[in-house]
Parts: C-alpha cells; sequence; structure tokens
C-alpha cells in the first residue's frame, strides 16, 4: 500500500487484549512504510506479548511502567507524545474509560494526555463488552474529541476462536492503511455546500416475521464513502440496511430494512441532493405476498412466489435533473459490457463494477478492486485499494461533473 511520503513519528500503544499478539505485524508494516515508531506496552499487554517481541518489531526500545520513572533527563510520556500519529492497538474497555476519564495512573494514560496529535484507536473485546452502554459512553466521548476508530470487526475471537460477534480487531494492513490515512494531507474541501446521499448495506425480504431473502454486504464501501464526503465538506445522507456498523459522526444516518423503505429514503433525501451514490446491494426480489405469522416447517419441496423490487437508481436516473448519478454493479462475467449498459439506461455518470469473487475483494472485505465504467462503453481499470481509497478516487471523479458553483 502507499508509503509514507517523509519518516513521521507513529506511537503505537499496545492494550492488554488476546489481539495483542498482533501487535509486531503492525509495527513491522509501519516501518516497512517508513514510520519512525514508538511503542509502550501497558501490564496487561505484557500478558499477552514479551516485551522482546515488540522491541524486535520496533527496533527500539518499549516504554513500559516498569520503565516510567527511571532516572533520565526527559518524561518519558511527554517525549513519547511528540509524534504525528498514535494508535491504540488491541484497546481494551479499561484503556477508553482511562483515557475517556482523564486518567494518567500509567503510562500510556498519561501519555495520551499529552498527545496533540491524531489518535486512533483499535478495539477488541467481546461483543458484550463492546456493546455495553458504558464502553459505547465513553467511545462516543473520545470520538467528540476527535480521536478515530478503526473496527472493532464482526467475527471469531478470544483464544480459541470460541467467541463470535463484533469484538475482533482489524487487521494489521487495515490499520497501517488506517495510519497511513491519518499522515496523509487533509482531504480537499472541494465538496463545501455540495448535497450527498449514499445508500450502503443489504435489505432485507421478510418471507415472514422470521425468515427473509438478503446477502453478506457489510455496509462498508458505501459508509467509506459517506465518511469521506463529509471530510471533504459535504452535507451527507447515509441511508443503509442493516449492518453491524455504528453511525458514523458528523452525517445524517436513516436505517432501513427493505428495499421499499431503501427506496422511500433515498427519493425522499435526493430531492434536494447534488450527488447520489448508490452502493447499497438492494435485493432484486421480495416475497409477492408476506406471511404475518411464522409458517411451519413442512416435508417436501416449498415454492415461494416473489414479486420485482423496484429499480431505484433508474428511478432517480428519470428525474437526474442536475444531480450526478453513480450506481455500484457485481458481476461474474461480461462485467464492463454489462456496467455500461446499466449505466446508459439508468442514466448514471458512471458506474463502479466490482467483483464478488476475486480474491481479497468479497463481501465484507477492506479491501476492493473495482472498474469505472462509463456508459459511452470507456472504462479504467483500478487497482486494489482500501474501501476509503477507492471512496476517495469516486469522489474526486464526481466533482468533476458538479455544476460549478457561484
Amino acid at each position: 500500500m502507499n508509503a509514507l511520503s517523509a519518516k513521521p513519528a507513529v506511537l503505537v500503544i499496545v492494550g492488554g487484549s488476546m489481539a495483542a499478539v498482533k501487535a509486531p505485524s503492525v509495527l513491522r508494516r509501519l516501518r516497512e512504510r517508513g514510520a519512525d515508531v514508538r511503542v509502550i506496552a501497558t501490564r496487561a499487554a505484557l500478558q499477552f506479548i514479551t516485551e522482546l517481541s515488540l522491541s524486535t518489531a520496533a527496533d527500539g526500545p518499549v516504554g513500559t511502567d516498569d520503565h516510567w520513572f527511571e532516572a533520565r533527563p526527559d518524561a518519558l510520556h511527554l517525549t513519547h507524545a511528540r509524534v504525528e500519529a498514535a494508535v491504540v492497538v488491541g484497546a481494551s474497555a479499561e484503556l477508553l474509560a482511562g483515557a475517556a476519564h482523564g486518567h494518567a495512573g500509567e503510562l500510556a494514560l498519561a501519555t495520551l494526555l499529552s498527545v496533540r496529535a491524531p489518535v486512533l484507536w483499535v478495539p477488541a473485546m467481546n461483543e458484550a463488552m463492546w456493546t455495553n452502554p458504558a464502553v459505547q459512553a465513553n467511545v462516543s466521548t473520545l470520538r467528540g474529541w476527535g480521536h478515530r476508530f478503526l473496527g472493532p470487526e464482526e467475527g471469531a475471537f478470544g483464544t480459541r476462536g470460541e467467541g463470535q460477534g463484533v469484538g475482533r480487531m482489524s487487521e494489521p494492513d487495515a490499520i497501517a492503511d488506517a495510519v497511513t490515512a491519518l499522515l496523509s494531507p487533509a482531504p480537499p474541501r472541494d465538496l463545501e455546500g455540495v448535497r450527498v446521499v449514499v445508500s450502503a448495506g443489504p435489505t432485507r425480504e421478510y418471507l415472514d416475521p422470521v425468515r427473509f431473502i438478503s446477502n453478506p454486504s457489510s455496509g462498508k464501501m458505501g459508509f467509506a464513502v459517506a465518511q469521506a464526503a463529509r471530510d471533504r465538506g459535504a452535507d451527507v445522507t447515509l441511508v443503509t440496511g442493516p449492518v453491524t456498523l455504528p453511525d458514523p459522526p458528523g452525517l445524517r444516518v436513516v436505517r432501513i430494512g427493505s428495499a421499499l423503505e431503501l427506496r422511500d429514503a433515498v427519493l425522499s433525501a435526493a430531492l434536494g441532493a447534488d450527488l447520489v451514490v448508490m452502493t447499497a446491494a438492494v435485493a432484486d426480489y421480495r416475497a409477492s405476498q408476506q406471511n404475518g405469522e411464522k409458517q411451519a416447517k413442512v416435508a417436501g419441496d416449498v415454492t415461494v412466489h416473489l414479486t420485482p423490487n423496484p429499480d431505484i437508481l433508474a428511478e432517480l436516473g428519470r428525474e437526474k435533473g442536475r444531480r450526478v448519478l453513480v450506481g455500484f454493479a457485481m458481476e461474474t462475467h461480461a462485467g464492463v459490457e454489462r456496467a455500461a449498459l446499466k449505466a446508459q439506461r439508468k442514466n448514471a455518470d458512471f458506474i463502479l463494477l466490482n467483483y464478488p469473487t476475486r480474491e481479497g475483494t468479497a463481501f465484507g472485505g477492506e479491501d476492493n478492486q473495482v472498474t469505472l465504467v462509463r456508459p459511452d462503453g470507456s472504462f479504467e481499470d483500478w487497482p486494489r485499494l482500501s474501501k476509503r481509497e477507492v471512496a476517495e478516487r469516486l469522489l474526486s471523479e464526481a466533482a468533476r461533473r458538479l455544476p460549478v458553483r457561484t
């Protein structure tokens, strides 16, 4: 991925969770990208990983509580705080609480109080702890101070993968991407005053009160577009289906369930929009008649009658006006030709074509590899990028098509 243009100092604080074992991989990836890494390990972190492992990966000493008050000409928590970015790897509920309440009883927390650079938290804990109201209140406090968060992800966690749910730490490559983004120049404010609507995630089409048709969309691509647009100055409305991602701060979030609900929310929000980006994975069909009660299991085959859902992108295209309209398409073959026809039929400015069967870019991943396809059939293959990088390129392409504002 992208290397850093200079050699910025990055502080890595390792928290007390099983995910601390991944900290050396994070340190190595940051050093590979040109960062000068400094590392602090909490007492709890050293229950999971050795100081030697961390110092080897960092190519330098590890700050610990035992070294905090050693005779030295400087204050360790102040010197470690003089960095261009800080990242808390394997952030525990204890560290989140201590930082949110201004505690300074250990080196990691005292250093965080002294950091004046951007701070990125990468939590790791079980789902019950992560969703606890006390933890979420602390997260909200830190977000309100401008701290960033990456994850946690959905998946297995624990010593033998016995836990399942939201709480797994993001992978080292994704963490290095996020730190690189923190150190990159601020995004252009080229969307000041632009009203943007983004759809994200799957829809659920219920057959009865407990069974539904859906797909594995995580919503990460749409959330990345919405957050990138917000950071570039846009007034953003994010319409999202059922996903586990928390509401991003600084924009309006509308939560929906079905394709019909998505249609109503998007068409309403799009009335005054300058740019609409449809990343949602909308179910093509819904039950022609939804049963009001759970249907009992029967022996043999069951026939389900389906009816098409509305084509939201086509509806937006018919009433497009001066609005810029971007769609996504997912194909396994003849992709460019199909995407170009889709852009023509639906009056979209361009389509981003992605490939669900390609390794590393399937549903739920951190990266995407897309082809930008225009209605005239011309196209550009983009390399595999983080979803945030795809979002930035998408917005730059769309910004060139926006009417000149006076």
